[in-house]
């Protein structure tokens, strides 16, 4: 059975589900220190060794095994929608990546010319009306994820739930999932839970955020870039997540959970 986007220690201690826009740079680059008393020298997306990764292909048999006899903490990490849709135009639409070019090559002359985006350039400031052009930009997700249209939807903005759902589908179980909204407490638990051969005090970790610095910054909160409409679309897309993660649909500003999750019902309805 494939386990995409599954990420595991070499000693085996923890499995992680990747789930992009979720702290997962962060997270990696903690299981990578787990193993070997110190960081990965650049972004962890980016090791070919040191950590196991189901696109790896040394990695699959152990990956696979460890999930089928479940002999590692097993967990994952989820965040609002409305932040974590914001953060995907920030940074894969506004932003500049790490090489210096803009996210999948020709992608935002489509957005700007089938739906009307505009981002503006490191030359003008990053100056444009972020309200819109965000607005614009969620329709087209929409688009990519109820039509497939006018192409597939993006790992990035993909419904958190179906992340997390091809790994139960295939077999997997969580032991833990937590929230970006609360990493430090979430990501302890998770480490404490396993047995990691050099220890972790998530408190003294630094933060392992790339697109930090590379595009615009968000000038408004949360609530302003989410009308009528949008909470429409919002709904439409991510409603499982909004559900089952306990986020609030109805206040964009709170960021955290209304409570905690129920690993029984996430399994049960995620594994249908």
């Amino acid at each position: 059975m494939p386990f995409p986007g599954v990420w595991m220690t070499e000693s085996e201690s923890m499995i992680y589900r990747v789930v992009p826009k979720c702290a997962c740079s962060s997270i990696g680059q903690i299981m990578f220190y787990s193993d070997h008393g110190r960081y990965f020298d650049g972004d962890i997306h980016d090791s070919r060794d040191g950590l196991h990764k189901w696109s790896q292909d040394h990695s699959q048999q152990p990956i696979d095994q460890a999930v089928r006899g479940h002999t590692a903490l097993t967990f994952t990490c989820v965040r609002n929608p409305y932040s974590r849709i914001l953060s995907s135009f920030f940074d894969k639409i506004a932003g500049i990546q790490r090489n210096g070019k803009r996210y999948r090559g020709n992608l935002l002359p489509q957005l700007a010319q089938r739906y009307g985006v505009d981002v503006g350039s490191p030359e003008n400031g990053f100056e444009f009306d972020q309200i819109a052009s965000f607005r614009r930009f969620l329709l087209f997700a929409r688009d990519t994820i109820r039509w497939r249209r006018p192409m597939e939807p993006d790992i990035h903005w993909s419904a958190v739930s179906s992340h997390v759902a091809t790994f139960i589908a295939n077999g997997g179980r969580y032991d833990q999932i937590f929230f970006t909204e609360d990493f430090d407490a979430g990501m302890q638990r998770a480490l404490d839970a396993a047995e990691t051969p050099v220890p972790v005090d998530v408190a003294q970790v630094p933060r392992f955020n790339e697109s930090e610095g590379h595009g615009p910054k968000r000038a408004h909160k949360i609530s302003e870039y989410f009308d009528d409409l949008s909470r429409h679309l919002m709904w439409e897309i991510y409603k499982r997540d909004f559900q089952l993660f306990r986020y609030d649909f109805d206040d964009p500003d709170r960021r955290g959970p209304k409570g905690e999750v129920d690993l029984d019902e996430i399994h049960r309805k995620l594994g249908e």
